[in-house]
């Protein structure tokens, strides 16, 4: 009988490797090419037939690997022109963390506290950088969208938070680095769900977050980076503090 077993164990086959599905080949061989090619954002694709030849595909393995890298923004899908490569942003980690936010109550309160430190390492690591950079066009739109807060927290005006994202989209302009822009982009998508849990942002709040915004402008204007951090690690400050009593209470 043992030795019965053991002819029989013989016999098993060696498990093979498993084998990498034609999708995921098909997405693969498209990001491929457009290494190879150093294609840029904007230039086209070869068309759908070219794509099924080039890779040995299916045609519905290669638009099901499109609609993958579409969703990705990788590619980009013209309907009656073309395919052509995407802008390859950030947008797909925006939705997934806005998304997450909206999933979990508990998700949406560490999503945004981590965004903030990250969006603070940013602009606090690049002190010396923005302070030099500005322009002093660019200062004084800094300083009227302070003036645009103002006027919003005094009931003269509306779209508070409109202005402090505008504020901090415009204070990192400089840099003209993408992912920074869209890491801070990502910062007021998931603050838009977040916010309603936030429900003790009092007038005093309000008038510090001003105040901070004022003292940034000021530091900036005098090109003094270190006062220009002092003031940004005071204006993030309070809002980690508003987060954590958020979420305590839930």
């Amino acid at each position: 009988m043992a030795v019965g077993q053991r002819a029989i164990r013989g016999a098993v086959p060696e498990p093979k490797a498993t084998r990498q599905p034609l999708r995921q080949e098909v997405v693969d061989g498209i990001k491929s090419y457009i290494l190879r090619n150093q294609l840029r954002p904007g230039d086209p694709l070869p068309t759908e037939p070219a794509l099924c030849e080039a890779l040995g595909a299916s045609r519905s393995s290669v638009r099901e690997a499109i609609r993958i890298l579409t969703a990705l923004d990788i590619v980009e899908v013209r309907h009656g022109h073309g395919t052509y490569v995407g802008r390859l942003s950030l947008s797909a980690l925006v939705e997934s963390l806005a998304f997450r936010g909206l999933l979990s109550p508990d998700d949406d309160f560490q999503v945004l506290s981590d965004l903030i430190e990250v969006r603070e390492l940013f602009e606090r690591g690049m002190a010396e950088r923005l302070v030099r950079s500005l322009s002093g066009t660019q200062i004084d739109r800094l300083a009227a969208l302070v003036d645009e807060m103002r006027r919003a927290g005094s009931g003269e005006g509306h779209g508070f938070v409109e202005a402090d994202r505008a504020f901090h989209t415009l204070l990192v302009a400089p840099l003209g680095n993408d992912l920074i822009g869209q890491l801070s982009m990502a910062f007021w998508d998931v603050y838009v769900i977040v916010a309603p849990h936030l429900d003790v942002f009092t007038h005093e709040h309000e008038a510090a977050t001003i105040a901070n915004h004022q003292r940034i402008v000021d530091a900036v204007r005098d090109r003094n980076p270190a006062e220009f951090a002092a003031a940004l690690t005071e204006h993030y400050a309070p809002v980690r503090k508003r987060i954590t009593e958020a979420r305590a209470r839930r």
